[in-house]
């Protein structure tokens, strides 16, 4: 408990240190690219199964994976090789997988895209093995690449005779560096003419109406419109090579963006706590203490007297204590600012559970003028 408070002090000092330095620097603006993804212009996933075959022993256990041996014998079929139907082959060396990828957008046939391999059975190991021919296919199950390659692994794991078994990192998945081929593009409206729709990163009206700000007084009045927070269209060429520059353009122009929402983020497995410059807290008066519960057992053995026929039995002593550390009670004044919670955070030593349920009180009482998030 007092590693955590200590660690949890030190990362909100260094959370003050950081806001008060970032309170005297003017706002910066930030290009519009930055702030912004345009419409129509995305990645896709694309999802594959697949055989990762000349392992060194470390395949598929084929008695609890029978469908790497079904995969494996579809496989062989294609090329004229039929598997007599009471055979069923012992593979060491195969092991089943599923492929991953992500389609860029405008993405044409003939590049190479890289490829994660994860194995789905029970692999100890897909370190130097081959991932044979096999499609990817995007959610509407059509094909897009094809994958195809030498695995490379991150991971090592080792096990000795007697059962003991050291691992680093997983060396059950993998990546192929341009380990598929795309065999087919995905459509885009970009080019198809209409206005371009500028969606931000993250929804804020201010910085909406700033973008819309910025590009009307370059390009002229009604060239942009705010559609709402999280949108802004803007009147572009039909040509396609127009289009094109003159989005080039637009994403270059400097906005300041709005100030960030007053918010709080606490990670209650870590400790982390990361409080927003804008923080405010009303007045309030808080109280921080702890009980501790203390259940002790030491069983005492109770022994017959000579000659009374009696066994020996095992009689159980349970004590219980409840004890409660002096307590603490911190005051704020409205409109307290950052550097006083920091402070009176640390003059009570909160651990990060401790600090969690007392910015909830806050928070429920209506003194906690901010969003409270808990991941």
């Amino acid at each position: 408990m007092k590693t955590f408070a200590l660690r949890l002090r030190g990362i909100v000092r260094t959370a003050a240190v950081v806001l008060a330095l970032g309170a005297v620097v003017p706002a910066q603006a930030d290009r519009i690219r930055d702030l912004v993804q345009v419409g129509g212009v995305r990645s896709n996933q694309l999802i594959g199964y697949g055989l990762v075959v000349g392992l060194d022993g470390s395949g598929d256990q084929t008695s609890q994976a029978p469908f790497t041996t079904q995969s494996l014998e579809n496989m062989l079929q294609q090329f004229g090789v039929t598997v007599p139907a009471n055979v069923r082959p012992q593979l060491k060396n195969a092991a089943a997988v599923t492929i991953t990828a992500e389609l860029p957008p405008f993405a044409k046939p003939g590049q190479r895209i890289d490829v994660t391999v994860a194995s789905i059975g029970n692999a100890k190991s897909i370190r130097g093995g081959e991932l044979l021919m096999s499609p990817l296919k995007g959610a509407d199950g059509n094909v897009y690449a094809i994958a195809q390659g030498s695995v490379i692994v991150g991971g090592v794991s080792a096990q000795g005779k007697s059962g003991s078994s050291v691992q680093v990192n997983i060396s059950a998945s993998g990546r192929i560096p341009g380990g598929a081929s795309i065999e087919r593009s995905v459509a885009s409206s970009f080019d198809k003419g209409g206005d371009l729709m500028l969606n931000l990163n993250t929804a804020d009206f201010t910085t909406a109406a700033r973008i819309a700000e910025a590009v009307n007084h370059n390009f002229g009045s009604g060239t942009a419109n705010a559609m709402d927070s999280g949108s802004v269209a803007v009147r572009a060429p039909m040509d396609p090579s127009q289009r094109v520059a003159w989005l080039s353009t637009i994403q270059a122009l400097e906005v300041t963006p709005g100030d960030a929402p007053a918010r709080i983020i606490v990670n209650s497995r870590t400790g982390t706590v990361v409080i927003g410059s804008d923080v405010k807290v009303g007045a309030a008066a808080v109280a921080h203490g702890s009980i501790q519960v203390t259940i002790s057992e030491q069983p005492q053995v109770s022994q017959p007297n000579a000659f009374s026929r009696g066994q020996t039995a095992v009689v159980p002593s349970s004590q219980v204590a409840v004890s409660e550390d002096g307590g603490h009670m911190f005051k704020f004044g409205p409109g307290t600012s950052l550097d006083a919670i920091v402070r009176a955070v640390n003059q009570v030593g909160a651990s990060p559970s401790d600090l969690i349920s007392i910015l909830q009180a806050l928070k429920e009482s209506g003194a906690l003028h901010a969003e409270l998030v808990v991941i």
